[in-house]
């Protein structure tokens, strides 16, 4: 990961906690712990003012505080402090000129959205007492100091780590850290990290920070528990088993994998529970996608996909908890499509803490069925459960704690989404989705064949925004009438962002499309080369009069990343679908089945 690291380096980080409390021989002889810091660590000195991450930001690694001190900003910081320069949005008047009379010259760029308007300076690599080496870019932060003494930030001291759930849930950094006086820090990618865990102290250390402060939010965020009360999320958070299966770098085998038949791609996926085994646990995906399939003679039918959020097993264990038969097996198995990451709630805890406090509309059907047919065999009430009754209205009026109604909030709540998968009618589409990882779309391009008459008028409508040169190109793998072309899809795990150095390629909270800010885009390509579905080019950005803009140092043309933005710089939204006439083009969102589902129904 760094070069320039050397056993020097190594025996001093030996010599500095938490490396020094870790157990060398807890590591085999294959991966021995300074081999871990040789090879998976970077060393940095950084400047005060200089970012380390920013809020939003994708990573694959964690930093460590070694001396000095970090500042984390404790409150939103404004995109353009950062460089990123938002596209404002033109008016009619602006578009129609601006079709009327093009410039000619493709990729026409101003000179303000090729230059930073920001201090960008190399980022060293190194250890106090060694010179300061060459590496990626980074910004500076202005003002600082200010936000400092305005107690905006929180101090990081020597011993501290941030960014490691992050990494390890491959998500944005939820804050911004800045570099404060001698800020010395160590980045570890994700390998190492999880490397590191072999030390029992040092996973202990990791998974009880990530119960302290972690695991409760995430937890709240399923919407299964959104009712259920905090003591007994408190317990949950006791009792839930954190698990991962499959390789969370899922992109670099993804190129061979989607050339296999869907039952050998089934075939090599890592199981995470096998169907007929007897339900022991709740699994809820904290982030990348699962496989829900089902035995179908001598091969496996997938059935749906999970994705962040989704529960598994729900099922089963409602009916074996509320029904008459006793533990009921699993219909299904789980596997991983590429990386799981995963929470595992014990049955009994389930029962106990969470199935209380669901709505019944929110159950699987054959669950909900079961569930209300146990409240109607109890509503049946004899005298003792009559004095009962008696008892907890008199409590009430005494303002004691009564037992909640899993039904109290049936009508004051939209029933949300199924919280159980994904699913598609029919199979064959469904196992295309996954196989060619679709699923992790937000806005896929999809072509009704039916109806296209290959007039190209959708390519010619993204040409006339982005100056005669298109963001994509009307080809992509195709199922029976359906046609997924080669465009940006904005994904839910977007692996494009990973390691851009400058944060030029980032996320908007509002519309959740994955941007470039071409201002402070180096053209280094690393967002290119890591989609995975190459739907990033690299292009030279000209001015107005078709002239490229050339590096000052180098004097080679400046390139810059470019991909479908779905026209956010227009009124209309996505040119490409708006110019369709035959109504054969959507952009749609495959991480739920309905817009998919609805839209094919309209055309049968």
């Amino acid at each position: 990961m760094d070069p320039q690291m050397n056993d020097a380096d190594v025996q001093w980080l030996l010599a500095r906690m938490p490396f020094a409390g870790l157990d060398a021989a807890a590591f085999p002889k294959s991966v021995p712990l300074n081999g871990i810091l040789k090879n998976d660590c970077r060393l940095h000195r950084f400047a005060p003012g200089q970012v380390i991450v920013r809020e939003g930001d994708y990573a694959n690694s964690a930093f460590l505080v070694l001396d000095g001190h970090a500042e984390l900003i404790t409150r939103p910081v404004a995109p353009e402090v950062l460089g990123r320069r938002e596209v404002s949005k033109r008016s009619w008047p602006e578009t129609l000129w601006g079709l009327l009379r093009p410039t000619g010259v493709e990729e026409a760029r101003r000179p303000e959205d090729v230059t930073p308007g920001v201090e960008i300076q190399d980022r060293g690599a190194g250890h106090a007492g060694t010179a300061d080496q060459a590496s990626q870019p980074t910004l500076f932060l202005q003002d600082f100091a200010g936000l400092v003494r305005s107690g905006q930030t929180a101090r990081l001291t020597p011993g501290e780590m941030f960014g490691e759930v992050a990494a390890m849930l491959r998500g944005p950094h939820g804050a911004t850290v800045i570099a404060g006086d001698n800020a010395v820090l160590l980045e570890i990618r994700l390998q190492g990290l999880k490397m590191l865990q072999r030390d029992v102290e040092f996973a202990k250390r990791m998974e009880d920070h990530y119960r302290k402060h972690w695991l409760a939010i995430h937890l709240r965020e399923i919407p299964l528990l959104r009712f259920v009360p905090e003591s007994n999320l408190q317990t949950i958070v006791q009792h839930t088993e954190l698990r991962s299966f499959g390789r969370l770098e899922w992109n670099a085998d993804y190129s061979k994998a989607r050339k296999l038949s869907p039952s050998e791609q089934i075939g090599s996926e890592p199981v995470v529970v096998a169907e007929g085994r007897h339900v022991t646990e709740l699994i809820v995906v904290r982030s990348g996608f699962g496989r829900v399939c089902q035995n179908y003679g001598a091969a496996k039918r997938t059935t749906a996909y999970l994705g962040k959020g989704h529960v598994f097993g729900l099922d089963e264990i409602t009916l074996s908890v509320v029904g008459e038969g006793g533990s009921v097996p699993l219909q299904h198995s789980l596997q991983a499509v590429g990386f799981l990451d995963t929470l595992h709630i014990p049955v009994e805890v389930f029962a106990r803490e969470v199935l209380p406090h669901i709505r019944r509309d929110e159950l699987p059907p054959t669950a909900k069925r079961a569930m209300e047919l146990s409240i109607a065999k109890s509503s049946t009430t004899s005298r003792r459960e009559r004095r009962n009754i008696k008892r907890a209205q008199d409590d009430k009026k005494l303002g004691l704690p009564i037992i909640a109604d899993p039904s109290a909030h049936s009508k004051t709540w939209d029933t949300l989404p199924a919280s159980t998968g994904t699913s598609f009618e029919p199979t064959g589409l469904l196992e295309f989705i996954v196989q060619n990882r679709f699923n992790n779309g937000r806005q896929a391009m999809i072509i009704d064949l039916h109806r296209c008459t290959r007039c190209d008028e959708c390519v010619k409508a993204c040409a006339d925004v982005h100056d005669g040169n298109p963001r994509f190109a009307r080809i992509g793998p195709r199922h029976e009438r359906l046609q997924f072309v080669q465009a940006c899809m904005h994904c839910t795990d977007p692996v494009c962002m990973i390691g851009c150095p400058t944060g030029a390629l980032h996320r908007d909270e509002a519309s959740g499309l994955v941007n470039i800010s071409e201002n402070i885009c180096i053209g280094c390509g690393v967002c290119a080369n890591g989609c995975p579905y190459n739907n990033i080019e690299m292009v030279e950005v000209r001015d107005r009069k078709g002239r490229p803009y050339l590096d000052e140092k180098t004097n080679r043309p400046i390139t810059k990343s470019t991909k479908c933005d779905m026209c956010n710089s227009v009124p209309s939204g996505p040119a490409c679908a708006a110019a369709c006439p035959h109504d054969a083009l959507v952009r749609i969102d495959l991480n739920e089945s309905p817009p998919l589902e609805d839209w094919l129904r309209r055309r049968v």
